[in-house]
């Protein structure tokens, strides 16, 4: 009888430790693109980050201006984004605080084979855009507010272009799901090139212009300010920051690959 109370003893005493294990594992909570997800950046980041530090990271993928109107609710501790003016304004309103850059890339437009915009011929993205809208071609917009589609309608404002008709199509989706219907099309879509290059071998659109300064894609990350929103977990937010600009997270961005080309460039 002994022996078996001893073992029940036993028995209850692992379970509350590995319980307790289980309860001390910390939670944040990241907003990001779907550039950066799609992309499967994240896949190659987080398992390093969650293992240092005990704790599970839960992923909100959405478009930038969704992904800080969470930060700015409350709704998670830290967004990782692309639409710097908005991040600033995200900082200045004291949403945000300690906002890093991160990496970047550049946009690219793709579109069908035989250009029927020829906006390969293009000197400059406002000139490609113009291209577009005068030659009415089939054009994906992401429609969601994301920094991709703010960067898309930077550009057709600079192209004195308001789009709109059978042609110009508002998905209203991420970038993997308009990269795909862009080739269902055969239209033409700006994405970012990490996302490209992510779903390169499953399409047979090509980058049709890229190179203009006016395409850089910066990426940056912020901690939702804890004065607003107490319950944040700000002390794994500014972990996760100083992770991710630190020598491990930039090594492991550098060396992020897919179809054997880089995807993201971190800073010098």
């Amino acid at each position: 009888m002994k022996s078996i109370f001893r073992l029940s003893l036993v028995t209850l005493t692992l379970l509350a430790f590995f319980c307790t294990g289980a309860l001390a594992i910390e939670r944040l909570k990241l907003s990001t693109t779907t550039s950066t997800d799609n992309s499967g950046l994240l896949d190659a980041l987080l398992p390093a980050f969650e293992q240092k530090y005990n704790c599970k990271v839960d992923v909100i993928a959405v478009g930038t201006g969704k992904a800080i109107k969470l930060a700015v609710v409350g709704d998670v501790d830290v967004t990782m984004v692309h639409a710097r003016s908005k991040e600033d304004k995200f900082v200045a309103d004291g949403n945000g605080v300690n906002r890093r850059d991160v990496m970047y890339n550049d946009f690219v437009v793709i579109g069908p084979k035989n250009d029927p915009a020829g906006i390969k011929s293009a000197k400059t993205a406002t000139e490609a855009f113009a291209k577009l809208a005068a030659a009415k071609a089939k054009f994906i917009s992401r429609g969601d507010d994301s920094g991709t589609h703010t960067k898309e309608k930077i550009l057709w404002k600079e192209a004195d272009v308001t789009p709109a008709g059978d042609w110009y199509v508002e998905a209203g989706q991420g970038m993997g799901k308009v990269i795909t219907m862009a080739n269902e099309l055969q239209g033409y879509t700006i994405t970012d090139r990490g996302t490209f290059i992510a779903y390169q071998d499953k399409i047979e659109l090509p980058v049709l212009f890229s190179g203009d300064a006016a395409l850089f894609n910066p990426y940056g990350v912020i901690a939702v300010n804890p004065k607003l929103h107490p319950h944040v977990n700000y002390d794994l937010s500014m972990s996760f920051i100083a992770f991710l600009t630190g020598p491990e997270g930039q090594k492991a961005i550098a060396d992020f690959r897919r179809n054997g080309q880089p995807l993201f460039f971190i800073y010098d």
